[in-house]
């Protein structure tokens, strides 16, 4: 992997004369997963952006495939090659899985009618090159939100992408999920395509990534490989400085019961849940997603309302 797919050399953006990338340099090699990492305001959605041709650089250059190019917008990007999948996904809920596949490029008849027969086909050879089982007819309203990014996924290559960008794709998923998205991850790194993957959970990164780029206030600081990175090292980058607590406790003074909850339950959602929460008190509530913990705080809500008329 020493050849170089895509390539930012130097590039600055502006927005309202305000320079908000400063020279960035990040190169994407074949068959990689390069996560991109910094805190937020660090410049990582803004480079992305430039990727995908939603914002032009001010200044810098960018190589595809060891030749310069310049997307002047997302159209552009996907031809070349290039999709994102964000973390607001853009399917369309009322059609059918297939449907969102070929969105906009479904295959026709010599009448120029659609051609179901091979939509269908067509989208169902797709899902099983990357490993993927779903209902083709299903409409993806019902889909789980891990399903509706592999139906993105699938989108993505339906249009040939070599380089594929992911997000902060792990934010609304289980642990289960995240699984099943890795191995899929895997799948496509190992048949060749690139990958950017952005995210904030460090642990994701030294599980799923080969190089690390780290972007600070629109800078470049560094690309290090994972596997002679740590954790400590990796914060530093991001912040510029060592942290050694990054959420230092600090003492509070506990007050009187404010809010107590006994036995609550809804059918179908949560049972039984106690808890108490005092004056001066920051009370955590854990949990996975779908675990039910929107459901029963907006149900402890609804019944202290009730309650009070």
């Amino acid at each position: 992997m020493n050849e170089v797919i895509l390539e930012l050399k130097k590039v600055i953006k502006r927005f309202s004369g305000v320079e908000v990338l400063h020279e960035v340099s990040f190169n994407l090699k074949p068959g990689e997963i390069h996560a991109l990492l910094g805190e937020n305001g660090a410049g990582k959605s803004t480079l992305i952006k430039i990727i995908t041709g939603v914002h032009q650089p001010d200044g810098g250059e960018i190589w595809l495939n060891a030749h310069p190019v310049q997307f002047r917008d997302p159209h552009e990007s996907r031809q070349a090659g290039i999709a994102a999948i964000y973390q607001e996904l853009s399917l369309f809920p009322d059609l059918d899985v297939a449907e969102n596949i070929f969105v906009g490029r479904q295959p026709t008849t010599n009448s120029g009618r659609i051609d179901w027969n091979r939509l269908y086909d067509e989208a169902g050879k797709l899902l099983t090159s990357l490993g993927v089982h779903l209902d083709l007819k299903q409409k993806t309203r019902q889909l789980s939100i891990a399903q509706q990014q592999m139906v993105e996924i699938a989108r993505a290559f339906s249009i040939n992408a070599r380089i594929l960008i992911m997000d902060e794709p792990t934010s609304s998923l289980t642990l289960n999920e995240v699984s099943d998205l890795f191995r899929l991850v895997r799948r496509l790194r190992d048949g060749g395509t690139s990958i950017i993957f952005i995210s904030h959970r460090l642990e994701e990164l030294f599980e799923l990534a080969d190089r690390v780029t780290v972007l600070r206030d629109g800078n470049f600081i560094d690309t290090k490989s994972l596997n002679e990175v740590s954790r400590d090292e990796l914060i530093k980058l991001m912040v510029g400085r060592t942290i050694s607590n990054l959420f230092p406790k600090q003492a509070a003074n506990i007050g009187p019961v404010v809010l107590e909850v006994q036995n609550l339950s809804h059918n179908g959602l949560f049972e039984n849940i106690n808890f108490e929460l005092h004056k001066g008190e920051i009370l955590g509530l854990a949990g996975l997603v779908g675990a039910g913990r929107s459901n029963f705080w907006c149900g402890a809500t609804r019944f202290r309302k009730n309650k009070n008329r």
